[in-house]
């Protein structure tokens, strides 16, 4: 049973999502992973790959066409790859891996299932519905199983030096000039990104305007922490987008997440409730978000968190 694994990265370097979707691929047994490295320039991240244990091939397509991960062009790599060798397709449930296989699964009329949580057999799989509020057991007999891997889900791959794949290069090169690339725009932050973050502190609308955030900022400098919000607190221009925390927002699994006037909303819960460790602060005692906290501090946000920060 051969297993195909979609890399993610920016042709320098593997996103921490692809090491979470290697992991869900060894869970299903196989003793022979390959990850598609599909970029242009991209030999860093094949040597970055062949490093993870568990690949045993690394595969290269470095096409110029394939620098931004267009899915019009990387489906139909992914399909010819695909059709003939491999039992299952896994991708990161990110925003690319969410473009990509189920344009793939289309090419091969299969049906792709989105964001696995846990891997009962090859064939059998667990993923969030209605936001969260239920796990659904699904099992297909697809010929080809395609599936994204909710990363937060999994422990991430670990990298040995003894362990080095093949690499092989892959000579198909398909430009559909059926969409391009415009631009990107980086945020360039000195914290932690907060898809990956160990500590995560995140502001609801209690919070009341954008400047506050300068409150959890002091105590995120303090635990190398990530900043996050939610969509309440987003929505009212507080923060930027980028920091929702949620089902719209980003999965967020930390050792420790600390929420600071969130009082809990089911979408946001959907976002974070993976967490090893919840703290929240509220002065609502009767807020949802103390059903699922592992510790709860009724109070004034304004006061306790100074409190917090000269404790720190």
């Amino acid at each position: 049973m051969n297993i195909l694994v979609i890399a993610e990265h920016n042709n320098q370097q593997l996103s921490s999502a692809t090491y979470n979707t290697i992991t869900a691929a060894l869970q299903l047994g196989s003793t022979d992973i390959h990850l598609l490295v599909a970029g242009h320039e991209c030999a860093p991240v094949a040597q970055q790959a062949v490093k993870i244990n568990g690949v045993s091939t690394v595969l290269v397509a470095d096409f110029s066409a394939y620098q931004h991960f267009l899915a019009e062009n990387i489906a139909p790599l992914i399909r010819d790859i695909a059709q003939t060798h491999y039992s299952h397709i896994l991708a990161p449930a990110s925003t690319n891996g969410k473009d990509v296989l189920p344009r793939a699964a289309a090419l091969l009329d299969i049906e792709p299932i989105s964001e696995i949580t846990s891997i009962i057999s090859a064939n059998t799989f667990t993923r969030p519905i209605y936001a969260g509020n239920a796990i659904a057991t699904v099992t297909t007999n697809a010929p080809i199983i395609a599936m994204t891997v909710r990363g937060t889900a999994f422990d991430s791959a670990l990298t040995s030096e003894e362990n080095v794949a093949t690499i092989e290069t892959i000579s198909i090169q398909h430009d559909k000039q059926l969409s391009s690339f415009v631009n990107e725009a980086l945020s360039l932050a000195d914290r932690p990104d907060l898809g990956s973050a160990k500590v995560v502190i995140s502001g609801g609308r209690g919070m009341q305007n954008g400047e506050n955030f300068a409150l959890l900022e002091k105590i995120a400098d303090k635990l190398d922490a990530a900043i996050g919000a939610s969509r309440a607190a987003v929505d009212a221009g507080y923060v930027a987008n980028d920091l929702q925390v949620g089902q719209t927002g980003k999965i967020v699994a930390p050792d420790l997440y600390i929420a600071v006037g969130i009082s809990g909303a089911i979408q946001h819960l959907a976002g974070m409730k993976d967490s090893k460790i919840i703290v929240a602060i509220n002065k609502d005692e009767e807020a949802p978000i103390f059903q699922i906290a592992d510790y709860g501090l009724v109070g004034d946000l304004f006061e306790i968190l100074p409190e917090i920060e000269q404790r720190l």
